[in-house]
């Protein structure tokens, strides 16, 4: 049964707020030294895996990026297992053997997160291709970045699955910047959302940092990818609020163009309109995310109390 519209808004809230504690506490423990490895925070962009994945259920899928912490909880993904996992933890998601940019749970349709540029762009077109074999009407969604944008994967992942209509949904969050290479520079023609009329598909650009907006496009995508009616191309338009990873200097963004999207937030945004438009008061926001913060706390016990992976058991799950 649908939601109601309050009950929606509120899911969306809870589920911004959790990304974005999650990525401000992680931040935290990279840099005092107690998260191993590379992370590479989702901060400011969490309105696009909301939007999306609100959308899906159990029969769906979804493929990430090496910024993937926000699809993982947006599908469903335990705290509790991806921070043991950046811990390097027995009992993450994958033994503390993958980290921040590999994280995966078959059982949540979650294929995984990618540490390579585009390459989950031609998995998510193959979990469309056995949805459409399955005969389920399941729908795989596919996010990726700018800069994947203009690898060969994606043109050759979309020509597939436009000709052979595929329920896939390609979910390009230009944050604008690829690395430190800025989109103005590194896609010719600058619109993304264009390229979908060279394969004969929908194409859309949305405010990525509005997660209605978000939610209504990538709902329409998704009808038509359960309908067979075949993959759609949205452009969410985005900005990470820091460095590429963790640790990066970030001096190739001036001042100007920061002050701009810090303040379209998606979160400040969304709690502005709940409280005017929606009837819903400060006090009920106040405790959902006091709630979260503390199953954040909880999750970073549950890591720091779980064992290490043994030596002897650092080669299993990694040969059929």
């Amino acid at each position: 049964m649908e939601k109601n519209k309050k009950d929606l808004f509120l899911d969306f809230y809870r589920n911004m707020v959790t990304i974005r504690n999650f990525e401000l506490k992680v931040g935290e423990l990279f840099a005092a030294g107690r998260i191993p490895g590379f992370v590479h925070l989702y901060l400011g962009e969490e309105a696009i895996a909301v939007g999306v994945c609100a959308n899906l259920d159990s029969r769906d899928f979804i493929t990430s990026t090496h910024r993937g912490h926000g699809h993982l909880i947006s599908k469903g993904g335990d705290i509790k297992l991806m921070m043991a996992e950046l811990f390097g933890k027995k009992t993450g998601y994958c033994k503390g053997k993958g980290g921040s940019m590999h994280i995966a749970d078959f059982s949540l349709g979650i294929l995984g997160a990618n540490g390579i540029v585009g390459a989950s762009i031609p998995i998510a077109t193959g979990a469309g291709l056995a949805c459409k074999f399955k005969e389920e009407k399941g729908v795989s969604i596919c996010f990726f970045g700018d800069g994947a944008a203009a690898r060969g994967t994606f043109h050759e992942s979309v020509n597939l699955a436009s000709l052979w209509k595929l329920p896939v949904v390609y979910i390009c969050e230009n944050n604008r910047y690829a690395v430190s290479c800025c989109v103005d520079n590194g896609i010719a023609g600058k619109d993304i959302a264009i390229r979908a009329k060279s394969y004969a598909i929908p194409g859309f650009t949305v405010d990525g940092n509005d997660v209605e907006e978000v939610y209504k496009i990538s709902k329409e995508a998704v009808l038509r990818a359960r309908n067979g009616d075949g993959p759609s191309l949205i452009v969410a338009d985005t900005w990470r609020h820091r460095g590429h990873f963790e640790g990066e200097l970030d001096n190739y963004r001036d001042q100007k163009e920061r002050q701009k999207w810090l303040a379209k937030d998606p979160i400040i945004k969304f709690t502005e309109k709940l409280i005017k438009e929606n009837d819903i008061d400060e006090k009920t926001l106040n405790l959902i995310e006091d709630e979260v913060k503390e199953n954040i706390e909880k999750a970073i016990e549950f890591a720091e109390n779980s064992p290490v992976t043994s030596e002897e058991e650092l080669f299993e799950d990694l040969f059929v």
